[in-house]
Order: C-alpha cells, then sequence, then structure tokens
C-alpha cells in the first residue's frame, strides 16, 4: 500500500498536464500511486495518460465515458485510491520540488492527522509567482496537530481541496464525496476541516496553482456560477445533521457572505443576465443560514453593511454602496498620493539644493541593518573615530524605535526627514553595512564606506544570478550602481576578500583589515563577562549555549529546529540555552514567547550580537556567518544543520562546510544532545577543527580593525596601524567557565570527536 494516491482530474488541459504528471513523478518521495482521470476530453488528455501509464507503473489511467466535471472526475479517483493519505492536484497544475517528502515527514512529526494543511504559490502565465498572503496563519508552532477551533483562523484560507493531504481512513469513515457543479471544493473542505479529530499545517509551498488567461473557471462567465448556491445548501446540511459541529455555523456564515459578495463583484464570472437572479439567491440563503449573534470585529465596517445590504435583498443599496466605496477609496488614494508627491518633490528640491552646498569634511553618517540601531562594525568605527579624531561629529541613521541604543555624542537622523537628507548631501563619510540608498547621488569628495556585515558562507551578489528562490531582489543592475558607490569595502579575511570582488566587481578598494565588531572580544575581561552574564539573567555557574540559527530563504516563517525542552531536559541543569533569532523574523514570530523554562532565554531583542557570543561558553548555529565571528573568541563551535540539502539547493553555499567545520558537527538533535554529553563539544578534535578554521578565516581579527579603518580612512594613514597581532599572541576575553586550558592547546586526556557526517 503506498503513502500517497495522488489524483489528478484532466479535461482541456493537454498543454499542462505532462507538466502536472512529471511533478508527480519526479517526486523525491516515490511511495506513490498516481491516478489520472480523463474526464472524457475532447482533447490529448486521455491519450497523454496512457502513455505515462504504459511509462511508469505508478500511475493508474481512468477514462470516464462522458464529461462529469471536476467532483465526480475525483470521486472516479477516490474509489481506486490505496494509499495511507488522499493528495489531489488540478491537471493544470503542478506540486513543488520535494513537496510529497516535506509532506509525509510533516505527518510523521505530527502524529498522523486526519488533515494536513499545506501552502500554496500561484504563478502566473506572465511568469510571476506569488506566494498566497495569508501563508502566516501555517506557521508551525503550539501544538503539532489540534482541532480546528484551536486555530479557527484556518477556515479562512483559500477553501480548495487541493491544499491538503486526507487521511483515506477519515474519507473513507465519513463518506466524503464531490458533488457535481462548480464549487464542488465548498462541501468537501469544510466538513473535512470541520469533523477532523486532528489537524496540522506545513509551512511550504507545495502547489503551484496555474493562473491561466484564458479557460480557467475563474475566468469563465457562465450561469453555472450560480451552482455555488447548491454547495452552500450541502455545507449547512452538513452541518445540521452534526449537531457537535453546529457552533460553527457563524463562521461558515460568514465565508459564505464573503464568498457570494466576491463572486457578484467580479465581472468575469456572472453573465449580465444573472446577476439579478444571483444576487436574490444569495440574499435566500444568507437568510435561510443566517446564525444569532454579533458579526465578528474582524470584519470592517464596510464589509458587514455589504453582508447586511446583500441578505436583505437591496440589491441598489448594495450597488450604491459599492459605488461610493470605489469613489472613496479612490479619492483617498488621490489624496493621499498627492501629499505623498508634494513632500517627496519638496524633499527631492531640498536634496538638490544641498547638494550645491560644500561638503562638510568634519561630518561622517553612519547606519547599520537597513536602519537598525547602534550596532555591528559601522558602530564600532564610529566610537573609535570619536575617540581617535575627537573633532569629527558623527550621526546615524536609524528608525525612532531604535534611537535610544544610540550614544549621546552621536546625532540622530530619521530617515527621509529633511535632517536626513541634508546630511546625506553634505557629509564627508558615509559609513554603511548595507547598500546604499538607491536614491543617494554620490558627489565628487564624498567617501563610501561599506563594511558588511557577515563572511560570505551563503552565496551573495551576482552569484545568485541562477538561485532565484534565494534572491532578494532581481535587480543586478542596481545591485552593481551601488558597489560603483562604495570607495572601500571592508573585508575580514582572503576568503572575504575573494568572494565580494567576484560577486560585486567594481572599482573600489578592499581593506583587509578584520572586523571592528570583534574588537570588542579582545578588550573585554572575565570581569565584564561575569557582568553580561548577571544583567542577561544567567544562573550562576550555568554552561551557556548560544544558539543562533540563520534564516532560510525556502521558508516565510522562523524554523524550530530544536526541541528546547527535550534538549535542556537531557542536558540537565548545568546548562543554559540563549535563543537568538535571526533578524529577517524580526516584526514576525520571531519575538514570539518562548515555551517558558528557567533555562531558556530569549535573547533575540538583544541589541548587541557581540556582548551574547562574550557571556555564552558555546555557540550553536548552522550555515551562519556568526560562526566566523566567534571562532575570534576561540571558544567551542557546534554546528546543528538537518537540511543540507535543502539549503544547498535553494541558497547555495561557497564551500562545504562539512568538510571544514569550527567543531562538531551533528545533524540531529540527539546527536547534538550527546555532543554536550559527552564533553566533546569541548573536546581536542573540536580544538583542532577550530585552530584550522581560525587560521583560515581569523587572520586579522586581533581586536585593532577600527582602529585600522580610522587611520587609513579618516586620517590618511596608508600603512595599517596598528600590525596585525599574530594568532598564537592573541588573547580573546575568556568564558565565564573557563577554568581548564586553553581548547585550542587540547591535551591528550580530552575526549576525541570526528565530525557527525551527514
Amino acid at each position: 500500500m503506498p503513502r500517497f494516491s495522488v489524483i489528478v482530474p484532466a479535461y482541456k488541459v493537454q498543454a499542462y498536464l505532462q507538466e502536472s504528471l512529471d511533478s508527480v513523478l519526479s517526486q523525491s518521495y516515490p511511495d506513490l500511486e498516481l491516478i489520472a482521470v480523463d474526464d472524457a476530453s475532447p482533447d490529448a488528455c486521455g491519450s497523454i495518460i496512457d502513455e505515462y501509464a504504459a511509462r511508469d507503473p505508478r500511475v493508474t489511467a481512468v477514462h470516464l465515458p462522458h464529461n462529469l466535471g471536476l467532483g465526480p472526475a475525483r470521486n472516479a479517483g477516490l474509489a481506486r485510491a490505496t494509499g495511507d493519505y488522499l493528495v489531489f492536484l488540478d491537471g493544470d497544475d503542478t506540486l513543488a520540488p520535494g513537496a510529497l517528502q516535506a509532506v509525509t515527514d510533516r505527518l510523521k512529526a505530527t502524529g498522523s492527522p486526519d488533515v494536513l494543511v499545506y501552502d500554496y504559490a500561484r504563478t502566473f502565465w506572465t511568469g510571476e509567482t506569488v506566494r498566497n498572503r495569508l501563508s502566516h496563519r501555517l506557521r508551525e508552532e503550539g501544538p503539532a496537530s489540534f482541532r480546528l477551533a484551536d486555530r479557527p483562523a484556518l477556515l479562512g484560507m483559500l477553501m480548495v481541496v487541493w491544499n491538503k493531504a486526507y487521511r483515506r481512513e477519515y474519507v473513507e469513515r465519513e463518506g466524503f464525496r464531490f458533488p457535481s457543479g462548480f464549487y464542488e471544493d465548498t462541501p468537501w473542505t469544510y466538513p473535512a476541516l470541520l469533523a477532523a479529530e486532528s489537524v496540522a499545517v506545513l509551512d511550504r509551498v507545495c502547489v503551484h496553482y496555474r493562473q491561466r488567461r484564458t479557460g480557467s473557471i475563474l475566468t469563465t462567465s457562465s450561469r453555472r456560477h450560480l451552482d455555488v448556491f447548491d454547495q452552500y445548501d450541502r455545507v449547512f446540511s452538513y452541518l445540521a445533521g452534526r449537531p457537535e459541529l453546529e457552533r460553527w455555523r457563524p463562521a461558515v456564515h460568514r465565508r459564505m457572505a464573503e464568498h457570494f459578495c466576491a463572486l457578484y463583484s467580479d465581472p468575469r464570472r456572472l453573465p449580465r443576465a444573472g446577476r439579478a437572479e444571483f444576487f436574490r439567491r444569495a440574499s435566500t440563503l444568507l437568510r435561510r443560514y443566517r446564525a444569532p449573534g454579533a458579526p465578528p470585529s474582524s470584519l470592517s465596517r464596510t464589509d458587514r453593511v455589504r453582508h447586511l445590504l446583500m441578505r436583505l435583498g437591496t440589491r441598489r443599496a448594495y450597488g450604491l454602496l459599492s459605488s461610493l466605496r470605489s469613489v472613496c477609496l479612490g479619492t483617498g488614494r488621490g489624496a493621499s498620493t498627492l501629499w505623498r508627491g508634494l513632500r517627496e518633490s519638496a524633499l527631492r528640491l531640498h536634496y538638490r539644493t544641498q547638494r550645491l552646498l560644500p561638503l562638510r569634511p568634519e561630518l561622517a553618517v553612519f547606519s547599520a541593518y537597513w536602519h537598525g540601531g547602534y550596532a555591528c562594525n559601522p558602530a564600532a568605527i564610529e566610537a573609535k573615530l570619536r575617540e581617535l579624531a575627537p573633532r569629527m561629529r558623527t550621526a546615524w541613521i536609524c528608525d525612532p524605535r531604535h534611537a535610544a541604543t544610540l550614544p549621546r555624542e552621536t546625532a540622530f537622523l530619521r530617515p527621509g526627514s529633511a535632517a536626513y537628507w541634508t546630511a546625506l548631501a553634505r557629509a564627508t563619510y558615509l559609513v554603511t553595512n548595507v547598500p546604499c540608498e538607491r536614491t543617494l547621488v554620490k558627489r565628487p569628495g564624498q567617501i563610501v564606506v561599506q563594511t558588511q556585515h557577515g563572511t560570505p558562507l551563503k552565496r551573495v551578489g551576482l552569484d545568485l544570478q541562477d538561485r532565484p528562490a534565494a534572491t532578494p531582489t532581481t535587480d543586478f543592475a542596481g545591485l552593481l550602481r551601488g558597489a560603483d558607490q562604495w570607495d572601500y569595502l571592508l573585508s575580514a579575511n582572503r576568503h572575504s576578500t575573494l568572494v565580494w570582488e567576484k560577486a560585486l566587481p567594481s572599482s573600489y578598494t578592499t581593506l583587509e583589515y578584520g572586523y571592528p565588531r570583534n574588537d570588542v572580544f579582545h578588550r573585554a575581561t572575565r570581569a565584564d563577562v561575569l557582568a553580561l552574564r548577571e544583567r542577561l539573567g544567567i544562573p550562576a555557574g550555568s554552561t551557556v549555549i548560544l544558539y543562533a540559527p540563520t534564516h532560510r530563504d525556502y521558508r516565510r516563517s522562523r524554523p524550530d529546529h530544536l526541541d528546547f525542552e527535550r534538549v535542556l531536559r537531557d542536558l540537565g541543569p548545568r546548562f543554559t540555552i540563549l535563543r537568538r533569532t535571526h533578524l529577517t523574523y524580526a516584526g514576525t514570530d520571531a519575538h514570539a514567547p518562548v515555551e517558558a523554562h528557567p533555562r531558556l532565554l530569549d535573547v533575540s531583542a538583544h541589541p548587541s550580537v557581540e556582548e551574547l557570543c562574550l557571556a555564552s561558553d558555546a555557540l550553536v548555529t548552522d550555515y551562519s556567518s556568526l560562526m566566523f565571528d566567534y571562532a575570534a573568541l576561540d571558544r567551542p563551535i557546534v554546528i546543528h544543520a538537518d537540511d543540507w540539502e535543502a539549503y544547498e539547493a535553494a541558497r547555495g553555499t561557497y564551500f562545504d562546510l562539512r568538510t571544514c567545520p569550527p567543531g562538531a558537527i551533528a545533524r540531529t538533535e540527539d546527536e547534538l544532545v550527546d555532543i554536550f554529553a559527552t564533553g566533546h563539544w569541548q573536546g581536542s578534535r573540536s580544538a583542532q577543527l577550530r585552530a584550522a578554521f581560525r587560521a583560515r578565516f581569523s587572520s586579522y581579527d586581533d581586536g585593532h580593525a577600527a582602529e585600522r579603518v580610522v587611520r587609513r580612512i579618516f586620517l590618511g594613514q596608508s600603512t595599517p596601524i596598528p600590525a596585525i597581532t599574530p594568532l598564537e599572541d592573541r588573547r580573546p576575553a575568556p568564558a565565564a567557565s573557563a577554568a581548564a586550558p586553553p581548547s585550542s592547546s587540547p591535551t591528550s586526556a580530552e575526549p576525541t570527536l570526528a565530525p557527525v557526517w551527514p
């Protein structure tokens, strides 16, 4: 018995059917049967299905004698299904690569739920792909599986059959079948979700939903769109027969009203002669199935009125409201656009005028992380500049919510303000760790310093041209125009130099001086480390693990790779974990409360990652560039990555980290626990790997990088001063628990660990 039965109905989709079938048969998870149903299609769909059945024994060809529609065609596939789970796919849509593997992994992790809901992306005929805008409702948080009552927002997702996997035993027990007619998904998906004892979600795009220019139901004008009323009759009839589901009537009624309003407002679907009948029948159903109680607060006032007018059958008032709404929206947009346009024009004129005035040689403007707070390499350079050149004035561009992080001696610049544009026009020095403002017009005499914010393990710049899933922008010409404005590019090591000069080629001067943000590692004392730990609330005597994974380009929400409660239970009371999520997830679910545990501290909002490094005894990460910075501390690093293949496929790396890791490698949670429980994390093998890693990537991080930058760029000293301190002579801040000899000088008494290769 196969794991999946994938049912694909086909009618007049010969141009897309082969791609659809191939997307199923080429899945990396092969334990499936593909049931392709020819719904008496007048084109070549039937012969295409037969060709696939002849080539692959996993394909079952079903031919219907007459065209019956999507519902009966799916029922014909259901009758032949033998898999554990049912997956439906329309003949013009496709499964994403790796979708079934991800689905089966999630089913296993969530205890084989009745229904698993996964995400989709719309693929347009123009080539554009747009992910479902409600994908945030699929975040894999909370209980692994649940009842719909625990996450009722799922009822607001697109009510279609093909974004879910259904346990076949559950479907057969409940007797679910598809009706004929348009909108046949409706009386299937509502009951399937409402009656399920267990539901789970998968935050991954598994289906590419093709948006055809012509030929689809959504773009066809027909009286068959009135079938929607019969379908909702079936939904409410199902609810009437299940008293325990009666409490869902208000939610389903609201969704029905939203559906009717959307259909009525779409000029592509209803023929003009059928609009009055549609409104009349919609009014009848809304009154018939109306549930008592106030409308939900999530509805806007306008939507409440629209639903009320449709329920009352006042078609003219409904039309008048829709017209007024359109006019008001247009007027509002017009007024808002006019005001923004006037303001932007005035600021552009101001900027242009300021550029006619002389530069201010004593002014340096800094920024970091897209208008974030005082942080990273720019912050270290700014502090050293005020120390070595007190005549200089500095200013920092940041969002107002980060203004409190700035030192008193540094002026605050609000992005987009007149003072901001004045500073960009008049400052002689501009220092940032991200691409410059696109509207920046670099003046003769201005000096732009690009510090970057990490050693690149993952691919960057032009090296992402063949990685569309990981590319934040396709404007590579714009990236190069930005690089053309740089005078200096700061590099932490030779590897970074070679990567940046190839990935973002231009005429800038590369300064291999190390990263200024890491200077603090060599200035801090043991007393500083202990004070930091006390301020963070770390229990005295704890061995502290800083857990800091990077973001995933192929996921929108924050992935949780660790069961923290289980890890801490297995490691015992000696260990404390500092959990640091990537800044990419700021403002989403990254700062949601973590599970309560006295030895798990969420430090995602802490302004200085360098302080977190100093406070910790070891780093656990995956592909984050933080490992290169942490190596300067000469403290143990453990790599924990459970998705090597997916990460490499989506983003790509410049070298295989598994061949030259900075410490032990764990692919599973069990391996990670074992590394710490046995002491291998600080053993001789770990120290040997770290020493080799430091020799390759920490050549210049000796505590004086900021001084070298200031002396070269701001003071005009061409020779790097001070000279680079050799690795063997450096004494970074000791860990709070460091009482034994430095782990970079292993002894034969320490346990030996070979990396755990995947």
